[in-house]
């Protein structure tokens, strides 16, 4: 209860929400337990003075999300585990009757050389038909195990699938994460440079999006990435992968797509983002439009992964710096003129 009072004293002090990622970050700084965790909210605190959003999320994030996928990937593991010593016990007793019914019909053969009456024959058939049911029963309860077990571990499998895609996927959009961003965009990158094909980047923030926070509060916020996120989800299918990049920043890898192309898809993802209006769940107020800057680069011979990102970025960055609500690729007069000044 002291631990928990603490908290909500931490989250009332810094006008955060009370909701439970921000309430476990504080319970969990509360009891000292995770030592990386607590400087690097000492040193946020030190230098900025509060815990925006995006820290909040990127702290959760880095230190306590993926301690719940390893404690669920232990304990399914550990039930694999289980399963195949069960499975690996009655292996090794089958293989003992196995041995018992090999050492009994190697004895009947040996007695049966020998026998001088009708009723020793009929003692060592009985034997062996004694010894072949037993026998029978054992193979059909390993059958049977192994049948459930087989169910089982397929059951298993699919936790863990479940659990890795989990782990790969933003739970507030239900997009991509920058895990998975990563991951996608160098096998991209890889599979365009060894074939030849084109593929194009698109770099999207949401403008303004500190005054949503600061004016209607972090619920808001949120609801702001929701949206955007789901028109995303809506206008980008098929082999495109689409992630949250962190905070307010999306990004959409689009292999065998040229730049024209990918400036078309990009301007449609703005319009389908501006024509949908903003509510205020709460109280049902208009809160207006939101808008997204674009910025889009399309991979080059020589390039890497990095060169690529760098690139949209900049052309995002232009996009911002010349008017907001607006798409600029590399090849614009804007990003040009970007380049030059920094060049200068």
């Amino acid at each position: 209860m002291a631990f928990a009072e603490l908290a909500l004293g931490q989250i009332k002090s810094l006008r955060q929400t009370a909701v439970p990622r921000n309430y476990e970050i504080w319970y969990v700084y509360a009891t000292g337990y995770n030592a990386p965790l607590n400087k690097i909210i000492n040193e946020t605190l030190a230098r900025n003075g509060k815990l925006t959003e995006a820290d909040l999320e990127q702290i959760y994030e880095t230190y306590l999300s993926h301690i719940k996928t390893t404690d669920r990937i232990d304990k399914v593991g550990a039930r694999v585990i289980g399963e195949i010593d069960d499975v690996m016990r009655l292996i090794n007793d089958a293989l003992g009757m196995s041995a018992n019914y090999d050492a009994t019909l190697t004895g009947a053969t040996e007695k049966l050389s020998h026998v001088e009456s009708r009723d020793q024959v009929k003692t060592i058939v009985g034997t062996l038909v004694k010894s072949t049911d037993e026998m029978r029963d054992t193979n059909k309860a390993l059958e049977e195990r192994l049948m459930l077990s087989k169910k089982e571990i397929s059951s298993l499998q699919q936790s863990l699938e479940a659990i890795r895609a989990e782990s790969l996927t933003d739970p507030l959009t239900g997009l991509g994460n920058r895990k998975y961003f990563d991951r996608s965009i160098e096998m991209a990158v890889q599979n365009a440079l060894a074939t030849g094909e084109p593929l194009s980047l698109m770099m999207f923030d949401i403008d303004h999006f500190k005054s949503f926070n600061d004016s209607y509060g972090h619920l808001t916020g949120d609801q702001v990435l929701r949206l955007v996120g789901m028109s995303l989800k809506q206008t980008i299918k098929g082999q495109d992968v689409t992630a949250r990049y962190g905070g307010e920043e999306f990004a959409v890898v689009l292999p065998n797509t040229a730049l024209r192309q990918a400036l078309t898809v990009a301007d449609h993802i703005r319009r389908a983002v501006m024509s949908k209006e903003l509510k205020k769940k709460s109280t049902g107020e208009i809160l207006g439009r939101v808008t997204i800057s674009v910025g889009v680069s399309m991979l080059k011979p020589g390039d890497d992964t990095d060169s690529l990102i760098e690139r949209a970025d900049a052309c995002l960055y232009a996009a911002k710096r010349n008017g907001r609500n607006r798409v600029v690729c590399e090849a614009d007069p804007e990003y040009v003129a970007e380049t030059q000044s920094q060049v200068a």
